[in-house]
């Protein structure tokens, strides 16, 4: 089932990274792995790499903040599985992972084979998660309503909210992106309308309702 896999591994943190190479070498085809160590990287390497199979996703890179890089991944490669890994594994952030789009949550104190179990449980089609944990009851209203919002963004506007989030100025995102500051205004304005609020900083608490995961 592992055969022939590619696996983008998302981590800042190299020994992590290389911890988790260490435990997908070992499984069935020895998938090859390709490591990225911020955001901007792991979206790039996914662009590199139109045919990978899974994204191992850590929540807290730089380039990113909490959830945020979940909703901009989905959005944007909607047909690459996204399974979380993260020491933030209490149940509220599972559970909102899986809301997002993610095909699975694995803890980064999880052991080698919780770890091939996950993955091989994702590229059957199934979403994993650890041990014990147990789906939530159903949202508030409001809440349900924010999230259906959030998935109405475009790929790009869900990168510039996201880096609305981590306090970068228009200019500053236009930079980052290759586009003008004028197409930048145009997401922002665009991202106001679909998420139903007056200014960039609501929309900001907005996305931190849904994406917020503790430091």
């Amino acid at each position: 089932m592992t055969s022939g896999l590619t696996i983008i591994i998302a981590d800042d943190h190299p020994l992590f990274r290389g911890a988790m190479r260490q435990a997908l070498a070992g499984m069935a085809g020895n998938p090859t792995i390709i490591e990225a160590g911020d955001f901007t990287s792991a979206r790039q390497a996914a662009i590199d790499n139109v045919s990978a199979d899974l994204m191992l996703l850590d929540l807290t890179m730089p380039g990113v903040s909490g959830l945020s890089g979940l909703i901009a991944l989905r959005a944007e490669f909607q047909s690459l599985p996204v399974m979380i890994v993260s020491a933030h594994d209490d149940p509220a952030t599972i559970q909102r992972a899986l809301e997002l789009g993610a095909s699975g949550f694995l803890s980064k104190s999880a052991g080698i084979d919780e770890i091939r179990a996950g993955i091989d449980t994702v590229m059957a089609g199934g979403i994993f998660t650890p041990p014990g944990f147990q789906r939530g009851m159903e949202h508030e209203p409001e809440v349900a309503a924010l999230l259906h919002r959030l998935r109405t963004l475009t790929p790009q506007q869900s990168r510039v909210l996201g880096m609305l989030a981590e306090g970068l100025l228009n200019k500053q995102i236009a930079y980052e992106l290759g586009v003008s500051e004028a197409t930048i205004k145009a997401h922002v304005s665009a991202i106001l309308l679909k998420l139903n609020v007056d200014s960039r900083t609501q929309a900001v608490i907005q996305l931190g309702k849904i994406a917020a995961v503790a430091a």
